[in-house]
This record gives C-alpha cells, structure tokens and sequence, in this order.
C-alpha cells in the first residue's frame, strides 16, 4: 500500500465522470476544514494481507492526525501511486473496515465517492508533517 497524507486548511471535492460502473452513483460534492486527507493506493499484494494492511493504514492515520492535531479524515482513493493495483472491491472494503474503526475511536471520517475523478480543492499549510508518504 502506498499512502500519501496531506492536513489541508481547506479539501473539497466534486464528482465528475465516474470510472468503475459497480460502485454508487454520487453527484453531491463536500467540503472538509481542518482535515486530514489520505489519498490511498493499494496494491495486488495487499490483497494478501488484508488485516495486517488495514492495521497499518489505521495506524498511520491516527498517527498523522495526532502531528496535525485533528480528529477529522478522509479517505480518497489514489490509484496513482504504484503501478500494480488491488482489485477495486478490495480497496473499498478496506475503506470502509477503516471508516467505522476510525469512528470507533472518535475520529470524524469521510470517503470521497469511489471509481470517480473528481474535482479538487486542496489547501495545505506549509509546516512539518502537513505531508507524509509512506509505502507499506
């Protein structure tokens, strides 16, 4: 999994054309202040330890959220950072066991709609930790 965190001041996103006919139809956009946004890859090999990649993914984003001081994150998928993919099904799966457990510990997540491109509005502050990568 590759994992590119940015805090944004300011996110917003609106859906445009979608990609993958299996997932729901979205038309409504969102915006988002004080945010941690986690654009997310995951990869074919993930698909072989999907608890242990799920951990990490909860991991690192509660732990850039604790450097960026919020409890607020959305969850963006980003099939742009490696060249293998995991099957789109997966990914979403792992969207969503991470959502509730992030709920769970009292974080306030969004997902961005899946299999689209979207519109995007990112603002982000110059200062340490408003960027991580990390691969896993």
């Amino acid at each position: 999994m590759k994992l590119l965190i940015i805090y944004a001041s300011r996110f917003a996103y609106q859906p445009m054309s979608k990609t993958l006919d299996d997932f729901t139809d979205e038309t409504q956009g969102a915006e988002f202040e004080q945010v941690l946004v986690a654009f997310i890859h995951a990869e074919k090999q993930d698909e072989a330890d999907p608890k242990g990649v799920e951990d990490k993914l909860l991991k690192n984003l509660k732990w850039a959220a604790k450097k960026n001081d919020t409890q607020k994150i959305v969850l963006h998928s980003f099939a742009h950072l490696a060249e293998s993919k995991a099957d789109a099904h997966f990914t979403k799966e792992i969207f969503d066991r991470v959502e509730v457990r992030l709920e769970k510990a009292d974080y306030t997540t969004s997902q961005t709609p899946f299999g689209y491109f979207l519109d995007l509005d990112l603002q982000a502050p110059g200062i340490s930790q408003a960027r991580i990568f990390k691969g896993f």
